[in-house]
This record gives C-alpha cells, sequence and structure tokens, in this order.
C-alpha cells in the first residue's frame, strides 16, 4: 500500500495528528462534549453552594429554599462524576485506537523508503521514533483533555459566573486573563530551540542503545565494553543537559503565571468583600468569588503543570515525524503497469550509476542476458557486481539509461510486480526471528504446509529433522541458532518456494561445508532449470555450467564468454581460475 502521501505532513504536525483524530471523529465528539459539561458542572457547583448559603441566610422559615438549593447542588455534584466517567470510558478505547492507526501507517511509510535512507540512520533511532510519535501523540491527546481543555473551560465558565456579581470585575479578569495567555504562549514558543534540542538528544539514546545491542559480538571481540560504556554516558549527559534547560526554562514560565494569578485572586476576593460593605453583594456572591478565585487559581496552575509536559511531547512528535515522514525517494511511475512475466530476458541499456555522495559506479554501461541464460559476474571487490543485483531490484534508480525486463523498463512497472518476478539467494543471509517454518513460507505467503516442506526438501535442509521442534524451531535473532550453512539452505528453499523466473544468486555455496556442497549444488542446479540466473561468483568453481561469465571491472566489462572458452583464452578470467586453483593447492598440501 503506497504511504508515500503522509510524507505532505512531515512539517505539519497537528495537521498529522488531527488526520487521525478524525478518523474516531464520533467517539471524540462524545468525549469533548462530556469533558465540556462535566467542567460546566464542576464550575456550577460554586453557584450552587452561593444559592446555598444565601438560602440559609434567610434563616430556618426558608427551609423549603434551601432544599431546592440542596438538590440543585447534589444534581450537578453528581452530573459532574457521571460525565467524567463517559468521557473516560470512551478515551480508554479511542485514544489507544489513535496510536495504533498511527503506528501502522507510520511503519508502512517507513518501510517504503529506498536503501539509501536506511544507510544514513541508526535502525533504533527510526523505529523509536515510531514508539515517540505513538506515546507524544497518546499523552498529548490525555493531557489536552483531562489537563488542558478543562481548566481553559473551567476559566472562561468561572469569568462568566463572577459577571453574576460585577461585570466590571469579569471585564478586568477577561483582559488581564487575555494578556497573560498571550505572554505565557509567547514564552513557550520561544523556548521551542531548548525542545527540539531535547527531542534530538533523546532520540539519540535510544539509536545508541540499539547499535550497540545489534553489534555485541564485535563489542565483546574488541573488549569494547569500557568504551561504549563511555560512550553511552557521554550521550545520556547530553540528553540530561538538554532535558534540564528544557525544563528550567518551563519552570520561568510556570514562576510568573504563579506570581500573577495569585495576586489577581487576592484582588479579586478583596474587590467582592468591598461590593459586599456596600451593599452591593450578598455574602453568597462574596463565597461565589472566594471559590471560583481559587478554582481558577488551581485551574491555571494545572495548565502551567500541563504545559511544560505537553511542550515537550510535541517537539519530540514534531523531531520525530519530520525525520520519519520524509517523501520515498523510490516511487512507482504515474502510469506503472504489472510487470509481465513471460521469457525473463534482461537488458542493462546503457546505463550511469553512482550511490548518493558516491563515486560513479557505471557510465553508459550496457549487457544483455538472454531468457534461460545463465551468466555468472566475477571480478575484483568494487568492480559493480553487487550493484547490478541492486539496480535490477530497483532499490536505486539509475541516472541514465533503462532496465528493462522483457523490453519493459523497470522504472515504469509496479516496484511489487517487479520483486515479485525475482528470487534472491543472498551471500549474508537475513532471517526473522521466526519459525523455520515461517521463514522459508515468506518465499510465497500463501503457500501451504506440504509446498513448503516440498521446498525445504528440495533444498536439502535435511538438518530440520534433527532439531527439538522440527520446522517449529524458532532461529532466534537473525538466525543465531542455526548455523551459516543452515541459514543458506533455507535461503534457498525460500527461493525453491516463490519460484519466480528471474534467480540471483551471490555465491549461494559459499557457507556450505565440503559434505553437503555438493548436494546443495544439485538442489540450485534445478532450482536454476527454466530460469534466468545471475550469479556473482566468488569461487570460480561454481560457474562450470554456466552458459557464461562476465568479468567486470570499474564498471566495464572486460571479458564476457562462455567459461570454457575463456578458460581457453589468455584473458583475465584464464589468470583467475589460474590464481584460484593455486591457493587451492597451497590449502591442499
Amino acid at each position: 500500500m503506497n504511504m508515500d502521501y503522509l510524507s505532505g505532513y512531515a512539517h505539519r504536525p497537528f495537521s498529522f495528528v488531527l488526520r487521525y483524530l478524525r478518523k474516531r471523529l464520533a467517539a471524540h465528539l462524545v468525549i469533548l462534549a462530556a469533558v465540556l459539561a462535566a467542567v460546566a458542572c464542576s464550575v456550577g457547583t460554586q453557584y450552587g453552594v452561593k444559592n446555598l448559603v444565601d438560602s440559609l441566610s434567610g434563616g430556618p422559615d426558608r427551609a423549603g429554599g434551601v432544599w431546592l438549593a440542596f438538590i440543585f447542588l447534589m444534581s450537578l455534584v453528581a452530573a459532574d462524576n457521571f460525565l467524567w466517567r463517559i468521557a473516560s470510558w470512551t478515551a480508554s478505547f479511542t485514544f489507544v485506537g489513535v496510536t495504533g492507526d498511527l503506528r501502522r501507517d507510520m511503519f508502512r511509510h517507513l518501510t517504503g523508503h529506498a536503501p539509501s535512507y536506511f544507510s544514513e540512520k541508526l535502525p533504533g533511532m527510526l523505529t523509536s521514533r515510531i514508539t515517540a510519535t505513538s506515546n507524544a501523540v497518546f499523552t498529548t491527546e490525555n493531557m489536552f483533555v483531562w489537563n488542558v481543555l478543562p481548566p481553559c473551560f473551567a476559566t472562561v465558565a468561572a469569568i462568566a459566573l463572577i459577571g453574576t456579581v460585577s461585570l466590571m470585575m469579569s471585564a478586568t479578569f477577561i483582559v488581564i486573563a487575555g494578556i497573560m495567555v498571550l505572554a505565557m504562549f509567547h514564552m513557550a514558543a520561544a523556548g521551542k530551540p531548548l525542545h527540539d534540542d531535547y527531542a534530538n538528544k533523546a532520540a539519540a539514546v535510544d539509536g545508541e542503545m540499539v547499535d550497540v545491542v545489534n553489534n555485541l559480538p564485535l563489542v565483546r571481540a574488541f573488549c569494547g565494553f569500557g568504551h561504549e560504556h563511555d560512550r553511552f554516558d557521554a550521550t545520556v549527559n547530553q540528553e540530561l543537559a538538554a532535558r534540564g534547560k528544557s525544563l528550567r526554562y518551563l519552570e520561568k514560565v510556570r514562576i510568573l503565571h504563579a506570581g500573577v494569578t495569585v495576586v489577581l485572586t487576592i484582588c479579586m476576593l478583596a474587590w467582592a468583600i468591598s461590593l459586599w460593605q456596600k451593599g452591593a453583594a450578598t455574602t453568597g456572591d462574596v463565597v461565589l468569588v472566594c471559590t471560583l478565585g481559587i478554582a481558577i487559581l488551581s485551574a491555571t496552575r494545572d495548565l502551567a503543570v500541563a504545559l511544560v509536559d505537553v511542550t515537550q511531547h510535541v517537539a519530540r512528535l514534531t523531531e520525530a515525524i519530520a525525520t520519519l515522514l520524509q517523501p520515498h525517494e523510490l516511487k512507482d511511475h504515474p502510469e506503472a503497469e504489472v510487470l509481465v512475466k513471460s521469457g525473463a530476458a534482461i537488458a542493462f541499456n546503457n546505463i550511469s550509476f553512482a550511490y548518493p555522495g558516491g563515486l560513479q559506479v557505471f557510465d553508459k554501461f550496457s549487457l544483455r542476458i538472454q531468457p534461460g541464460q545463465r551468466v555468472g559476474l566475477v571480478g575484483h571487490s568494487g568492480g559493480g557486481k553487487s550493484s547490478l543485483f541492486t539496480l535490477l531490484q530497483r532499490f536505486y534508480d539509475v541516472q541514465g539509461g533503462s532496465i528493462t525486463i522483457d523490453g519493459q523498463n523497470i522504472a515504469k512497472v509496479t516496484q511489487q510486480s517487479l520483486r515479485e518476478a525475482i528470487s534472491v539467494v543472498p551471500q549474508d543471509i537475513s532471517l526473522f526471528h521466526r519459525s523455520i517454518m515461517e521463514n522459508i513460507r515468506y518465499g510465497r505467503p500463501s503457500a501451504t504446509d506440504s509446498e513448503v516442506l516440498r521446498a525445504a526438501m528440495a533444498a536439502r535442509c535435511d538438518f530440520i529433522d534433527s532439531l527439538p521442534q522440527g520446522m517449529a524451531t524458532m532461529v532466534g535473532d537473525r538466525g543465531i541458532k542455526v548455523s551459516g550453512g543452515q541459514r543458506q539452505r533455507i535461503a534457498i528453499a525460500r527461493a525453491f518456494l516463490k519460484d519466480a523466473p528471474i534467480l540471483l544468486l551471490d555465491e549461494a555455496t559459499a557457507a556450505l561445508d565440503g559434505e553437503s556442497e555438493e548436494a546443495i549444488r544439485e538442489a540450485l542446479s534445478r532450482l536454476m532449470r527454466g530460469r534466468t540466473v545471475i550469479a556473482i561468483a566468488h569461487r570460480l568453481s561454481t560457474l562450470r555450467n554456466f552458459d557464461r561469465v562476465v568479468m567486470l571491472q570499474a564498471g566495464r566489462i572486460i571479458e564476457d564468454g562462455p567459461p570454457d572458452i575463456l578458460l581457453q583464452g589468455k584473458g583475465p578470467y584464464r589468470e583467475l581460475v589460474a590464481r584460484e586453483m593455486g591457493r587451492l593447492a597451497t590449502h591442499a598440501a
């Protein structure tokens, strides 16, 4: 599923969040209505207390009015509690649902990035940003509903009720409160660079941890624990310093707010008492102003406290989506069609290519491979062998020329249909921390258990029978619980199951022991039958049954032909074979 439209939200965090709120609009409206009604009832209880006090001031003769005031007050208290429970119950599944929607979409968008995107960033930082974004949205939404919206609305309602005592007092309060809110928002915005710096430092800590954990064997081998601990301590200290600066800045905003609200509450209460002395306000009015003043003080204090967390979470949210929601570099052509699988003829037509920020690999390079042909790529490291594999799978786009399969430009077919036509058996095998059955079935997720078993047998995965749980055996992180040769046979079984017309082999027998190598050669021979095969060969003996050998050097073809014919000549391929035979003879001796 194409998620590239999300890149339009990379620098619009609030629009990004609103997109997910709108998906559950009805539930959010219920929460909003319940919270506002609850706050109205909560503030209304202050007016209920005023009525009760005024009724009590009339003496026992007004007992009927007292009980009516009592019923009114208790009704507001009951409604206040009941409405909060409605809001909380609805939020318990609504807010969680939003985080699920968000993580699913961000994961899909992340996995759609080109390899160049991942080569420049730590995997831990990327995955932690998805979690950080989800947590930031969840926390921000909770804090807005429970800690920001209630005090804001309570303050507005309280000012309106103060107007029943004195319109002048209410108007004065509106002006002062407006100035204070604008000042707080201005100061909060001024601290954004501090909050952004904290968000970046926090993401770096997550990435550092994952990077070290993923490379623990290397750390152990080189006794690097002390160095890594010191490095991690330095990264954490940077994050702590940045967070401290962010918190201290927000604390300044809260101190200013606290001073203003305390002075304002004192002045408001003194004003109410002066009105009572003049007979312009009842005892209940003074009680109302007193309780409302305290309520406003508490409400705005809660708002200031919430501002600290909300500001930092918004900063982490902004930083995370700016990183994750970058536009995809590799996109399907607007008029992309599904690749039609027929003969699987492959052609590199005058292609020019350089990796981002790297040296030129190919300059007007051409190579044609006939359907069903087996072609071996040989040459020294850096010649372009792996780059041809990468380009054929369209992990990068060429800067010039074109690559075609059966005459169809791979840049103008859908990426999914292109990769469905290609099976890969790499040298560095990738396995999920899942069962052997699941790892083989990855070649074709719709395959039945019996089809998976047949593919395993064809790849000579006979070692599975000796495992305690057979096909259900978990292979561990990146396949650590099975040997290199076993991992390679699982990858070969996966290619058998996929049954694609094009097969890419990156020295597929390199990790096998001598006893099983011939058996796997036979399995690979059957796998290659009827397919177009391109193989990177480091051991030239694997190419003895191939149709062609293409020798590359610095992105150019320096020799091309059947292996037997090349061996009869005096070119670089014959020299390469001679050197390999010499090494084998030396080792045998």
